[in-house]
């Protein structure tokens, strides 16, 4: 028939999906990873006004930062790790049955099966606690030890720390390997 579109299979539509998916997964990690550049290039920053200007005070600095550029961190993290999971459980299953494969989307479950895997998960939890909450608990301590402390940022520094324990609690739960949060999302 003339000026007759031609239909858009349902295979086509997955397959689109798959892309769309994999673009905004891509773009996350490296959005994700520069988040640790720019928490070091900021705690590098302060600590050195800090140490120039020689006032603790400005260490307060570090925990809401750090706070708000490792929950950023952890939610980037998380939709990256839900996008793989919503291939491997949904998306690839379905384009399957229609192709009438054994699978699709082979590499999302294959490089999971990688005997350092939770090794890496381990180190990885390191890093993100170093970053996010175990330099800025530091830069706490450095206030509160330093002398020259007020009652009011006493009493803020209490709750930035309240802040950073919270965060750390939320990158524990998501990344140890042994909790079903862990296990079901990366």
């Amino acid at each position: 028939m003339a000026g007759t579109e031609p239909e858009v299979t349902v295979g086509q539509l997955l397959l689109a999906e798959y892309e769309s998916l994999k673009d905004e997964q891509k773009a996350r990690i490296g959005f994700r990873d520069n988040l640790l550049y720019v928490t070091l290039a900021v705690v590098a920053a302060v600590i050195a006004a800090a140490a120039q200007a020689k006032q603790t005070s400005m260490l307060l600095a570090l925990p809401p930062v750090c706070v708000v550029l490792g929950w950023t961190y952890l939610v980037n993290d998380e939709k990256i790790s839900a996008i793989g999971k919503y291939v491997r459980v949904e998306l690839g299953p379905r384009l399957a049955a229609l192709a009438g494969a054994q699978a699709a989307f082979g590499w999302e479950t294959f490089h999971r099966g990688d005997a350092r895997r939770v090794s890496r998960k381990a180190v990885q939890l390191v890093v993100d606690l170093l970053a996010f909450c175990v330099v800025p608990l530091s830069a706490l301590v450095v206030y509160w030890t330093g002398g020259g402390t007020s009652a009011g940022l006493v009493v803020l520094s209490a709750f930035e720390a309240l802040a950073v324990a919270g965060l750390a609690a939320y990158i524990v739960v998501y990344a140890v390997p042994f909790t079903s949060a862990g296990n079901s999302a990366g």
